[in-house]
């Protein structure tokens, strides 16, 4: 009896909601899923294609926006800051950020600022200033503020490796309710299972979203060594130092002078 009474009580409610806020479906889908890299690798773009079933808000003249985010494998990095001692550049202090996405990518099809409020894009995780970076403060973990000197640091040095990308020029309509997002791949994109999240707001709030994943991996000679590296790393250790020795002798050899 009490289940049928709240039931009576909410069905006002849920009636006044809009139509549009549940009738949006959305379905992607990736130009490739696997992306193998040899040793002419100079990079590539990856397409993300979506597109808006049910596009209840059409009708009623607002326009979809899109925001696509992809994250690559997860990694620590330690960043430092060095000051000035004595003359002498040193190291002062250090962060270690924990499981951090090695490749990020934000886009969209205008700022951020103009799809969505800064509470809706906090809630969202929309922009790199919102994903989580958890950092290592001594025996605790936390995540940061967007102003934070180390993080800003961190985000300042992976963009200038082309690692990671905030875009509003990257994602169009082709359509109303189609949709074309361009994902750009640098040549020294780590390998490894990145996450495609798509998500499709109107009049400022969520209203769609769908999920797919990528997998960037070696192929040829690039491949074996990696592998052979890492399962037999103290025989691939003394074969390096080897070659190391040998590349010596030899150049000292040809470059002697009687």
């Amino acid at each position: 009896m009490r289940l049928a009474v709240a039931a009576l009580l909410a069905l006002p409610a849920l009636l006044l909601l809009p139509a549009a806020a549940m009738a949006e479906k959305l379905v992607i889908s990736l130009s490739t899923d696997r992306v193998q890299i040899a040793s002419n690798f100079t990079g590539d773009d990856i397409a993300v294609f979506g597109s808006i079933d049910l596009p209840a808000y059409l009708t009623e003249g607002i326009a979809y926006d899109v925001v696509v985010t992809v994250q690559g494998p997860r990694q620590s990095f330690t960043t430092r800051r060095k000051e000035r001692v004595l003359g002498l550049w040193v190291n002062v202090d250090s962060r270690e950020f924990v499981e951090a996405p090695a490749y990020l990518a934000v886009l969209s099809n205008r700022p951020l600022a103009d799809i969505a409020d800064g509470d809706v894009q906090r809630r969202e995780r929309l922009g790199i200033a919102n994903v989580r970076l958890l950092q290592r403060i001594g025996p605790d973990y936390a995540d940061t503020v967007a102003d934070d000197v180390f993080r800003q640091a961190f985000v300042r040095i992976r963009g200038g490796e082309g690692l990671y990308i905030e875009s509003d020029a990257d994602v169009s309509f082709l359509t109303g309710t189609v949709f074309r997002a361009t994902v750009p791949l640098p040549p020294n994109v780590p390998t490894g299972r990145f996450d495609v999240d798509v998500k499709v707001f109107a009049a400022g709030q969520l209203v769609a979203r769908d999920q797919a994943a990528l997998t960037i991996s070696k192929v040829g000679f690039e491949h074996f060594v990696a592998v052979y590296a890492h399962d037999h790393a103290l025989i691939y250790g003394l074969a390096v130092a080897l070659m190391a020795l040998g590349t010596g002798w030899l150049a000292s050899v040809i470059f002697r002078r009687d």
